[in-house]
């Protein structure tokens, strides 16, 4: 599909952290492919992204998170009134302003830009559940906030249906439209260590904070090796549960088999994706986890909760395994389950076959491009 016109897009998300780094470039280099002029107003990790290209006029806004509860609010606001005077002086010309990670609880953001008659978009609205599974007090405020901006929205773009039914969007179906800024960097992530040479090495990549389940991840690996004491675990990642996973780590004396790394640089993921045997995702809740798709790109089949878009992606016992829930007991049934599995090998490359045909640049740019020409 090609658009009658190019338009030009104002892309806005909140400051983002080192995490949210990938999906943000990944969907500004998406809209350099679609759109005429390019503006990104975002801040933090994503300041200098884009520093030496000139296809993308960007907008730095530096933010800390206050440390107490009315530190909090009063720099929410204002990074609220920050960004809506950016809106006002410097994205008038824009006429489409799509609200990205972090970006979709910013009320007044996005009622100036309904004043101002710019086609408002979301994507991927639900801040709100993982700030409830991390047990985050502000989770209901964040939630009602969410609810404003999704009626003021012109669109709405979410990953997949699946999503609709879980993120309780049915309401707003008329708005909704499908697509995704993933895509793999084929050159970086792929296989560079034989499946069958792998020892039985099972990872956990992601933030150490508790809507990803990893608490009850290291619980699990307690029942594992509590039955298999040969068995040995990799946690990559930092964040808020960190100390409380070193402190599980001791009293489960659990040491000797599990390795806590910290943040790895995402240019390093590939050489420890290509280390393990399997990958788990314990999470409670996810959109489309990149993490998935590049250990499957690294012939690292995927073990995870029936979530957000994975089982979109995922087919128990084919390109990866799916688990029921993420209580202790079930991750590490379905784990022994997943590394005894004769098959193995093959579901391997079903799975690294899988997403080099589907999560390619040409891929993702085909879909945003229908989302927002149908626009």
């Amino acid at each position: 599909m090609v658009c009658k016109k190019k338009f030009n897009i104002c892309l806005i998300t909140s400051p983002i952290g080192d995490a949210s780094v990938t999906p943000v470039s990944n969907l500004a280099e998406i809209i350099t492919h679609i759109a005429g002029e390019i503006c990104l107003i975002t801040g933090n990790a994503g300041s200098n992204l884009f520093n030496n290209d000139i296809r993308i006029n960007t907008i730095s806004i530096n933010y800390k998170l206050g440390s107490s509860a009315l530190s909090k609010i009063i720099r929410y606001l204002l990074l609220q009134l920050k960004i809506s005077y950016y809106i006002i002086k410097k994205a008038s010309r824009f006429d489409t302003h799509l609200f990205f990670i972090g970006s979709n609880n910013l009320i007044l953001p996005a009622i100036i830009s309904k004043i101002m008659r710019k086609n408002v978009i979301l994507s991927l609205p639900s801040s709100s559940n993982m700030l409830k599974f991390a047990n985050d007090r502000f989770y209901k405020v964040v939630e009602i906030l969410e609810s404003i901006n999704l009626i003021i929205a012109d669109k709405i773009i979410v990953y997949s249906p699946n999503l609709v039914n879980e993120w309780n969007l049915k309401k707003y179906s008329n708005k909704i439209l499908f697509a995704h800024e993933h895509f793999i960097n084929f050159n970086i992530f792929k296989l560079t260590n034989l499946f069958h040479k792998r020892e039985n090495l099972v990872g956990y990549v992601g933030r150490l904070s508790g809507e990803k389940g990893v608490l009850n991840f290291i619980k699990a690996i307690g029942y594992i090796i509590s039955k298999n004491n040969n068995m040995t675990f990799l946690i990559i990642g930092d964040g808020p549960l960190k100390n409380k996973i070193e402190l599980d780590l001791d009293t489960y004396a659990l040491n000797n088999n599990v390795k806590l790394f910290g943040w790895v640089p995402h240019d390093e993921l590939p050489y420890y994706l290509n280390q393990l045997k399997l990958t788990v995702l314990p999470s409670y809740t996810e959109g489309l986890p990149n993490l998935m798709l590049e250990s499957m790109a690294c012939g690292t089949p995927i073990l995870a909760t029936p979530i957000g878009t994975i089982p979109d992606v995922i087919t128990d016992g084919k390109n990866g395994f799916i688990m029921e829930n993420n209580s202790p007991e079930c991750i590490a049934d379905n784990l022994i389950r997943a590394l005894a599995h004769p098959n193995l090998e093959q579901i391997s490359k079903n799975a690294e076959a899988d997403v080099n045909r589907e999560f390619t640049f040409e891929n993702a740019v085909g879909k945003y491009r229908k989302a927002l020409c149908d626009h």
